[in-house]
Order: C-alpha cells, then sequence, then structure tokens
C-alpha cells in the first residue's frame, strides 16, 4: 500500500486527507441523522398529552428544544402557543431554518471532497505524464515498456481521485435526500400540533402517529 501511495506522487497526499475528511463525515452524519434522534417517533404524542394536561413551562420548553430537532421546531410553536396560530408557525418556520442548518452541517465539504477529488487526480495524473515524457526526452529511451509502466503509476492518482469522489457523491446525494426527508416530516407534525393547540383539528392524542 505505501508502494502505491509513494509512486502516485505527492498529490496522493492531499488525496488521503480527503479520503480520511469524508469517511469522518459519512460516519458522522450517518450517527447523526439517525431518525431516533432527529424525529422521535413518541415526542409529538408526550408534547400533545402534556399540553392536553396543561404541564408546559419554561423547564419542559427548554428540555424539548434540546431533545432532537423535531423539539427545537415544537418547543418554539409551543412558546408562543397563546399568541395565535399565526405567530405559532412563524416561529416554528425560523426555529426550522435553523434546524435544517444543523442537519446539513458538513454536507458541503463533502460535496467539495466529492468533486474535488477526481479533479486532484486527474491534475496528478498529468503532472506525472509530464515528468515522464521529460524523462523519456532527456534519456532519450524507446522501449514502450518503460514508458507503459510510467503511465499506468501516473494513473495511480486519477484511480485513487474516482475511488474517493465516487462514495463521497453518492453519500452527499443520500444524506441530502435524508434531511429533505426529515424536514418534511417535522413540517407535518409541527404544523398538525398547531391545528390542534389552536382549535382547527380535533384530534384525540391516540390518532396521532407514533
Amino acid at each position: 500500500m505505501f508502494e502505491i501511495i509513494k509512486s502516485g506522487g505527492w498529490m496522493m497526499w492531499p488525496l488521503i486527507l480527503c479520503s480520511i475528511g469524508a469517511m469522518g463525515i459519512i460516519v458522522e452524519r450517518f450517527w447523526s441523522l439517525q431518525k431516533k434522534k432527529v424525529v422521535p417517533p413518541e415526542l409529538v404524542p408526550q408534547v400533545w398529552k402534556l399540553s392536553r394536561e396543561e404541564k408546559i413551562d419554561s423547564v419542559l420548553l427548554h428540555r424539548l428544544s434540546a431533545n432532537s430537532p423535531l423539539g427545537a421546531v415544537l418547543a418554539a410553536g409551543l412558546s408562543h402557543r397563546h399568541l395565535g396560530r399565526d405567530v405559532m408557525k412563524e416561529c416554528i418556520e425560523e426555529a426550522g431554518r435553523k434546524v435544517v442548518h444543523d442537519l446539513e452541517r458538513f454536507l458541503n465539504p463533502l460535496g467539495t471532497i466529492a468533486t474535488i477529488s477526481p479533479l486532484m487526480g486527474l491534475l496528478g495524473t498529468v503532472f506525472g505524464m509530464i515528468e515522464i515524457f521529460s524523462s523519456l526526452m532527456k534519456n532519450s529511451s524507446g522501449d514502450p515498456s518503460v514508458l507503459a509502466g510510467g503511465i499506468s503509476v501516473a494513473l495511480i492518482t486519477t484511480a485513487t481521485g474516482l475511488v474517493i469522489g465516487i462514495p463521497s457523491l453518492i453519500f452527499h446525494r443520500y444524506f441530502e435526500r435524508l434531511v429533505d426527508e426529515y424536514v418534511v416530516d417535522m413540517e407535518c407534525e409541527a404544523l398538525k400540533l398547531v391545528d390542534i393547540l389552536q382549535g382547527d383539528r380535533e384530534e384525540d392524542i391516540d390518532e396521532i402517529p407514533a
């Protein structure tokens, strides 16, 4: 492995750093974007039950906000529940924008790695080809095997860049889609709670999906 890295030239080191960064982001996002952490299924029924029992206070709202992204959105609406439906929706939307920003953390760097890794690999190959032909011109070697061997070594960086870039792009698209699904779920649950609290919808807690 070290021989492959060494033969790929100095451009292999930035590519290795990109691979480490991409792997770290992917693992972190898989851990942070678990559904039970982002949209706990039991949270909305619990909040609705506490609201009916008039147990919503500042301490509970603080705990709810720290519970999960969905909890932060619900807490923003509940803290202004006495100011009417429109105010609650505005507060929920404002909190939702912040939650989306947090859910998309590190996705831009992952997308950048997915884009630049193949380009860096190609650049490393170009440098390698320049070096090969410069060496051939100096040594006046006409041996095709030497040229073929040099080209194969130069292509190592291109292959490495693609190996890093393709999975990074796949996971970047996957996490973006996952965040979009969570945002839709949170919006639906929050608006449903607003309708119930403002009396626009009559619904028993058992009918709220867990």
